[in-house]
């Protein structure tokens, strides 16, 4: 589109486009169908490379790693070659480390299991409070119930005197 100045009304006008411009070239759309399907072509080789790499790498660790998360692809699993040892060699650093390493998990788990049971015995308490608080409550709610209330003295209304009237005749008397 191209902008040029309008003489009769002094303004700027935009042209109407052409038919170029309405219908875009079969060569355009045919060249970024094709750079579209090079740069996916791109993204899944570079994945693949990666990949690859990741495997060469770390290929044992990964088949284990999938053997054990999902057990029906345990054909993965790295055979491991029988290896002959002549004589028993001295522990290497990484057997002292993981022996460490289990001595810890030995302690923390023991010390969990402490833990577990001292929450245990203060569950087990608790539960002992509410039920005797529960029992004094309701011995509580039954003698009351079961009490008669106490029925209030009825008041007596004062005494009248009887006077008695005299009559006439009887007060000529």
């Amino acid at each position: 589109m191209s902008s040029t100045l309008n003489p009769t009304a002094d303004l700027w006008s935009v042209e109407a486009p052409t038919d170029l411009d309405r219908f875009p070239s079969r060569l355009s759309s045919l060249r970024s169908r094709a750079s579209r399907a090079l740069t996916r072509f791109l993204i899944a080789f570079c994945i693949g490379v990666a990949a690859t790499l990741t495997w060469q790498s770390y290929g044992d660790e990964a088949r284990a790693m999938v053997a054990i998360s999902f057990p029906w692809l345990s054909w993965l699993t790295p055979q491991a070659a029988p290896v002959a040892q002549s004589a028993p060699a001295a522990p290497s650093a990484d057997q002292e480390q993981v022996k460490a390493m289990l001595f810890g998990l030995a302690s923390v788990r023991q010390r969990v299991d402490q833990i577990a049971a001292q929450i245990a015995a203060g569950q087990e308490q608790v539960t002992r409070d509410i039920a005797t608080k529960l029992l004094a409550t309701e011995q509580d709610i039954l003698d009351k119930i079961s009490a008669p209330a106490p029925q209030p003295a009825p008041v007596a209304a004062p005494a009248r005197k009887l006077v008695p009237s005299a009559s006439p005749s009887q007060a000529a008397r």
